[in-house]
């Protein structure tokens, strides 16, 4: 009988996860719901399933539950906050309406890190994306219609995602779980290194550029982090080592991001990025504090959003602002962002020892995951925006990392 529960609870974790990464088709969110593999109506059914078993177990494990959420008391500070914004909202029922998305995602990420060690965690994303790999190549193959992009981007896998710079997106956190994955014999280290090399071919089929340079960034500083590990006194060198490297390493791409953007086929200004950021920095003046509210910016209606499509082009609407970490400060202002930084900074520090004391290979999952964030939200806006995995990750490993092992 234990056996079942356990295995009924994995399959919900697996559930729960192919949700938040959008991995049904459609945007995981209302707002961008779009005819996919799907009904509505059964994502709405599992939309809230997921939501109110995950809260039904924090509340019957509430001791727990507190013990966990006690390791990082800044996120609990921010998220009332976020939840708040709707009173100073441009739009406040816009705003209103879809907070419910913050309580789902946090909701599932505090019974996450509760229920399960950081390696067990490893362990339950790579399963998520077998099965996501497994329904994207059948999808991608068998019904191209759904499965690759049309006109738009001809050829372009996207898989079970919306669109190919998620699949990409997704297949780069793929690639870690399964970078990271323990194993323990011949059949284990196959998968992991199957896994692995199919969530890369998956990003040359998805032609998602930056997932391959982002891919390719994260093994590099993953492999440098499990080179150098702590070893008593001496480890200070190979600290120092690390950081010369790393900062060599990044000297060389902000130096050369012009030209090596050119050179991947990208507009020199970033798809316009620079000008949306000039925009809405100007903007964010006006409410500098707490913001505008999460979501109402880039509202539809929104003069803001207008303005900002007009800095690139005519009738151009950007969706979000193409930086995660100016789109928390659109939402909840410099406060809200202030206390992300030190939630994130604290976490970071936590996971970097980790990381450097590892004996397993999942103990660098923490550092993993804060990075690829990092690297991530400095292009694209994967914070708060809609209900995605990257929250609900995030939530998770800060309150998972240095936790005592359990299994």
């Amino acid at each position: 009988m234990r056996k079942h529960l356990e295995f009924a609870e994995k399959a919900f974790v697996i559930l729960g996860l192919t949700f938040f990464t959008g991995g049904f088709g459609v945007g995981s969110s209302p707002i961008t719901l779009t005819p996919g593999i799907i009904p509505g109506i059964i994502i709405t059914g599992v939309r809230y399933f997921i939501w109110a078993t995950a809260s039904l177990i924090i509340c019957l494990e509430w001791k727990k539950s507190l013990i966990t959420a006690r390791k990082d008391i800044f996120i609990w500070i921010l998220t009332p906050i976020i939840l708040a914004s709707s009173i100073w909202s441009l739009f406040p029922e816009f705003t209103a309406e879809y907070m419910r998305e913050v309580w789902q995602m946090t909701a599932f990420a505090l019974y996450f890190a509760m229920r399960f060690s950081v390696k067990e965690q490893v362990k339950l994303v790579a399963w998520t994306f077998t099965i996501g790999i497994s329904l994207s190549i059948f999808f991608a193959v068998g019904l191209p219609s759904i499965g690759k992009h049309g006109s738009d981007h001809p050829g372009s896998w996207k898989g079970i995602y919306d669109y190919k710079n998620t699949f990409g997106s997704m297949m780069v956190l793929s690639s870690l779980a399964f970078f990271l994955l323990p194993v323990k014999n011949f059949r284990g280290r196959l998968y992991k290194w199957a896994g692995f090399a199919l969530s890369l071919l998956m990003m040359l089929l998805s032609t998602s550029k930056t997932s391959l340079v982002l891919s390719f960034l994260m093994i590099l500083i993953l492999l440098l982090y499990r080179k150098f590990q702590w070893r008593g006194k001496i480890s200070v060198i190979f600290l120092d080592i690390g950081i010369l490297i790393f900062g060599c390493i990044s000297t060389v791409l902000l130096v050369q991001w012009v030209s090596l953007l050119t050179g991947l086929g990208k507009d020199p200004t970033l798809t316009g990025r620079t000008q949306i950021w000039g925009s809405v920095l100007t903007r964010l003046q006006e409410s500098p504090w707490l913001g505008f509210g999460r979501g109402a910016y880039w509202a539809k209606g929104s003069k803001y959003a207008i303005e900002a499509g007009q800095a690139v082009s005519e009738n151009f609407i950007p969706p979000h602002a193409h930086d995660g970490f100016i789109d928390l400060a659109l939402d909840v202002g410099i406060i809200g962002l202030s206390l992300f930084l030190v939630s994130f900074t604290i976490a970071y520090v936590r996971a970097l020892k980790q990381a450097y004391a590892a004996k397993n290979s999942e103990d660098v999952w923490p550092l993993a995951v804060l990075v690829f964030l990092a690297l991530n939200n400095v292009m694209e806006s994967y914070f708060l925006r809609l209900a995605n995995v990257y929250w609900v990750l995030y939530i998770t490993v800060a309150l998972s990392v240095n936790q005592r092992r359990r299994i």
